[in-house]
């Protein structure tokens, strides 16, 4: 688990509590944000629970003290329209974010480049799982540290 420092004083609304979303708010938490969560499926709650991650019905906030939401993959943005808490925080002007966002101004906000990870993402249709695990494996093969992150791997 990476914190998210670079969040550090925020107030995030987190919605969709699968596995990116549990990770987002235990990441934003650790590093010192505030996270308001929500997921209309029981299980997504129950999770979030579980990991202490406190919860509110984000149909019914207040928008206006959120400085972001963490909408989790999956959840329309645009297409084929937008969720309706998508619509919510642009009508209130909050900024809508995903997890990898979160992640690569983590990485940005690391003063020092030589300090910095290297990351490698893989995106597409199909085929991302097998790609990753090959080159997680051809990396620590050649004597790399090489960890999977995402739904494949470290939560």
């Amino acid at each position: 688990m990476i914190p998210l420092h670079a969040q550090k004083g925020q107030h995030f609304a987190v919605f969709g509590l699968g596995r990116s979303g549990l990770a987002a708010a235990r990441a934003l938490i650790l590093g010192g944000a505030t996270v308001t969560a929500w997921d209309d499926a029981k299980a997504g709650r129950k999770a979030a629970k579980k990991h202490s991650i406190p919860l509110d019905d984000l149909y019914e906030a207040d928008w206006t003290a959120f400085d972001g939401l963490v909408l989790s993959p999956g959840i329309p943005l645009t297409h084929p329209k937008p969720h309706p808490l998508a619509v919510k925080a642009q009508q209130s002007g909050t900024e809508i974010v995903g997890d990898v966002e979160l992640f690569a101004r983590e990485i940005a906000s690391i003063d020092n480049p030589h300090d910095r990870p290297r990351v490698i993402a893989i995106t597409g249709t199909n085929g991302k799982s097998t790609t990753t695990s090959l080159l997680t494996h051809a990396l620590q093969k050649c004597g790399l540290k090489a960890v999977v992150g995402g739904n494949l791997g470290e939560a």
